[in-house]
């Protein structure tokens, strides 16, 4: 800006209003410049001391008021103003060399208003503050103002530009460069106008705190409001809006609106299945990932998932034979930020997996007696309605879930399995050995081959038994409880022999007690060689003995009948003697088994006499009789020289098994008797009895 000069009026053209305000001093080229274009330079050599500050521009709406902060300072720091006038929109006039224009405010050296409207006051004093307040202010007073001091060393007019618009002035919402989600931020709402007496507000449209503040300095003159908060993805895309208020008339003069752009992650991130129906073990699936906002657009697409699958196109995935325990799978929408929706749940609909017999009671061993429970358990079925089977040894039971036992047996034991099924199918679980611990029970001695078993021959007895668990020692005794120390289930008596018949009994030790078994018989049986032996034995001595007492009885009657011989002998002075028949060989036996009689060639079961008669001489020659006895020649009757022979046979029986020796000899006993009754002289007789062999 150009200078006034102090010493007279400046009547020069106005290239000295500049629009800038700042300090009146102008650098050297500009100088230079301004002293070849105006020929008064010397008569504002001094306006270079001129500074004031203010606003550049004030802004106003018709029917409000206008704040002008204005300071200044004068060429010598010790002038007074001694005038001050405020035109409107002035011009100068090249003519009479002055300002012209209407005049707003006007005041004297002795600062009294000649020309004073009520709507501008000025605000200032004579040194150095030149604060001027218009109000009201209209829209005719749009332009500029000019304000013209003048102190005793110059003069000096000062610009300042003033907007006064028709309706209100709307405020303006200053953004930062980039807002993201969750990240504070402070937005302002500026309104460039502020007068104090005129009560305005700036209300936000976001229901959060806010500080308003108002400016007037000679840089600035404005309110300001400050809006301090996080915002969420939901503010992206949405309205804000900085009203201006006026609370007297309670309504809005103004407003301005933005809209928000909040950089976040992808939102509402989901997986969803696109399979019409429900799906089932070994089906084809097809998932969408989607999402509902995203800044910047979503660039890729992330899953979570195991088993064999393909990405068909961007978010769109294809599961081939999904398994039945698939696990829950969840996508990521990715921009530069990843969300991951929340994890979907395929519910694949599958027959009962992992079918088990859990034993409920008792927790450990089972003992025959025990109240025994059973239980059917499975991990995962889909749908959940199920029905529980059961079977033991790959018989139908019954139904439910569980399989009770008031009081178990051994004959409970065995392999169970429940089965379970559901609308989808059938599964049955592994077979559960269900063992019955007892005593030894049934015990009893068997004996083989039989229990009637010959001698010579092998006997083997088995202790059988029904124990659980398994019989860890037998006992063996016999007949007498007679301990056999023998330890081992079989007992084996090879050879057998006859002193091994009678009883025997075992007896079985487990863990959970110790049993006998009733008693069994063993009977043993003579060979056919022992059974011979014993019989032709026993058959001889009786043989024998019935010989014996035949003979006996015989030789008894014999030896009276003798005797009573020899007493005539002895009276008769005869001798005895003895001959042994010659052995005649016998005609065979009959065949007839029954047949037990006795032959003899000469007689048949009696004693033969046979008389013998001596001649008187040595000449005498004996001849044989008609009935096999010998006999002498003319015989005297009156001479009793005879031989008596008798012979004694035993009545044969049959031998053992009707067996007969191959060659029989004669059995008999022959006793004779000569009796030499005449006289003369007898030969010395041998006195010698043989006797004859009984055999058998």
């Amino acid at each position: 800006m150009l200078p006034g000069s102090p010493k007279k009026e400046d009547t020069r053209k106005q290239p000295r209003l500049l629009p800038r305000h700042s300090t009146m001093q102008l650098l050297g080229p500009s100088l230079l410049l301004l002293v070849w274009w105006v020929p008064e330079y010397l008569a504002f050599s001094d306006s270079t001391k001129w500074r004031f500050e203010h606003p550049h521009t004030l802004y106003s709406w018709d029917g409000a008021c206008v704040w002008i902060p204005c300071q200044y300072t004068t060429p010598l720091r010790r002038d007074q103003l001694d005038n001050l006038i405020l035109y409107s929109n002035y011009e100068y006039d090249d003519t009479t060399k002055n300002f012209k224009g209407p005049i707003l405010y006007e005041k004297t050296k002795s600062l009294r208003d000649d020309h004073t409207p009520e709507r501008v006051q000025f605000l200032g004093d004579q040194k150095s503050n030149c604060t001027i307040s218009i109000n009201p202010v209209f829209e005719k007073d749009n332009g500029w103002l000019g304000l013209r001091l003048t102190t005793k060393a110059g003069k000096w007019m000062e610009k300042i530009d003033l907007n006064v618009s028709k309706t209100p002035l709307s405020p303006h919402i200053q953004l930062p460069p980039e807002i993201q989600e969750s990240q504070e931020v402070t937005l302002t709402c500026l309104l460039n106008f502020s007068c104090p007496g005129y009560q305005i507000q700036l209300q936000w449209s976001l229901e959060e705190p806010a500080v308003t503040s108002t400016s007037l300095t000679t840089k600035t003159v404005s309110t300001q409001s400050k809006l301090t908060f996080q915002p969420q993805w939901t503010h992206h895309g949405k309205n804000l809006t900085c009203q201006l208020w006026d609370p007297k008339a309670k309504r809005i003069l103004s407003e301005e609106t933005v809209l928000l752009d909040v950089k976040h992650a992808p939102k509402e991130v989901t997986t969803v299945i696109q399979n019409p129906t429900r799906i089932r073990e070994g089906d084809t699936v097809t998932l969408f990932c989607n999402y509902s906002s995203s800044n910047p657009r979503v660039t890729r697409y992330e899953w979570n998932l195991q088993g064999s699958w393909k990405e068909q196109s961007p978010g769109v995935l294809i599961i081939q034979k999904v398994a039945w325990d698939a696990r829950p799978i969840t996508c990521a929408a990715c921009n530069q930020w990843c969300s991951w929706a929340p994890s979907v749940n395929l519910d694949v609909q599958h027959a009962p997996k992992d079918v088990r017999v859990q034993q409920i009671s008792p927790p450990s061993e089972i003992h025959s007696g025990h109240r025994v429970l059973l239980g059917c358990n499975f991990s995962s079925s889909r749908p959940r309605d199920v029905r529980f089977f059961w079977k033991r040894n790959g018989i139908f039971l019954k139904e439910g879930k569980e399989l009770s036992f008031d009081s178990i047996s051994p004959e409970d034991a065995g392999n169970y399995n429940c089965f379970i099924n559901n609308s989808i199918g059938q599964t049955m679980s592994e077979a559960r050995r269900l063992q019955v611990l007892y005593a030894p029970r049934m015990l009893r001695v068997a004996i083989s081959p039989k229990d009637q078993v010959m001698e010579g021959k092998k006997a083997v007895l088995t202790c059988e038994s029904d124990a659980n668990p398994p019989i860890f020692q037998y006992t063996w005794f016999d007949w007498n409880n007679q301990n056999l120390h023998h330890y081992d289930q079989m007992l084996r008596l090879d050879p057998v022999k006859i002193q091994h018949s009678g009883a025997y009994w075992c007896e079985a030790t487990n863990q959970l007690g110790r049993v006998q078994s009733p008693p069994s018989t063993l009977t043993v049986y003579y060979s056919p060689e022992t059974i011979g032996r014993r019989v032709a034995v026993g058959v001889g001595f009786c043989l024998a003995t019935v010989l014996l007492v035949f003979w006996g009885v015989k030789l008894q009657r014999s030896w009276k009948r003798i005797r009573s011989q020899q007493g005539l002998q002895e009276s008769s002075s005869g001798q005895s003697f003895f001959v042994r028949k010659q052995k005649v060989r016998r005609a065979p036996l009959s065949e007839d088994p029954h047949s037990l009689g006795c032959y003899n060639p000469v007689m048949e079961d009696a004693i033969s006499y046979a008389t013998l008669r001596f001649p008187f001489g040595e000449t005498d020659t004996p001849r044989l009789g008609d009935a096999g006895t010998l006999e002498t020649e003319s015989p005297s009757p009156n001479r009793d020289d005879t031989v008596t022979y008798s012979v004694l046979q035993k009545c044969r029986e049959g031998d053992y098994e009707n067996v007969l020796p191959d060659s029989p000899e004669d059995e008999g006993i022959h006793y004779s008797e000569l009796v030499h009754l005449g006289l003369g002289k007898r030969p010395v007789a041998q006195e010698a009895v043989e006797y004859v062999t009984l055999k058998h």
